[in-house]
């Protein structure tokens, strides 16, 4: 039987190697243990980090986990290295976005009644950036797609699990007019997002 002290060693490696957040059933099943082992030493590793004030971290992403640089460092990776630039989300991408993360499962008919505009080419745009996905079929008439985000949504986004995200009291809230600028995604999060759309940007 592998050592606690041996499978963390491991799971370290495999975090490194792998970069992408590292599933704690992928990694169960490859040690041919039980999930909730692989979760513990997980969380015990990402206590150690935080407690021992390491400029590398470990984070938590839906049951998965990741290497990731200390938060409190950004300022120098960001000095030290050349910046690259990432392709913005547009406001209207945005508000399509936060509508889904927040009432989903949620269909194309339901987005559009809240935005009061067609989203076809919003939904598809998101859908190529796998920030959100197809989760099954409405029992609706018709039976419409129906959408949810993604792992990758709640990487970008910094959030653990969809119950990290801010609290509001209305989803409908989310639309409106005005002209504030758009972050680019990775530093982006919710939190910062009023998503008051320019109507004139609107696709």
């Amino acid at each position: 039987m592998t050592s606690k002290k041996t499978m963390k060693s491991a799971l370290e490696s495999l975090m490194f190697v792998w970069g992408q957040p590292l599933s704690v059933k992928d990694a169960a099943e490859m040690f041919d243990v039980p999930w909730r082992d692989i979760y513990d030493d997980m969380k015990e590793l990402q206590a150690e980090y935080e407690e021992q004030g390491r400029g590398i971290r470990i984070r938590e992403i839906d049951k998965s986990f990741q290497l990731c640089t200390a938060v409190e460092n950004g300022e120098y990776v960001e000095r030290f290295c050349t910046p690259v630039k990432e392709k913005k989300l547009s406001q209207p991408a945005l508000e399509v976005l936060a509508i889904i993360a927040y009432k989903q499962p949620v269909t194309r008919g339901e987005i559009e009644a809240i935005r009061g505009i067609k989203c076809d080419r919003v939904i598809e745009g998101l859908t190529k950036r796998q920030l959100i996905e197809e989760k099954g079929r409405s029992e609706g008439i018709g039976r419409p797609i129906l959408y949810g985000t993604t792992k990758l949504f709640l990487e970008k986004f910094g959030f653990t699990t969809l119950k990290d995200l801010p609290q509001i009291e209305e989803v409908d809230s989310l639309v409106g007019e005005g002209d504030e600028d758009v972050e680019t995604l990775d530093a982006l999060g919710f939190e910062q997002i009023s998503l008051e759309l320019n109507g004139q940007e609107r696709e």
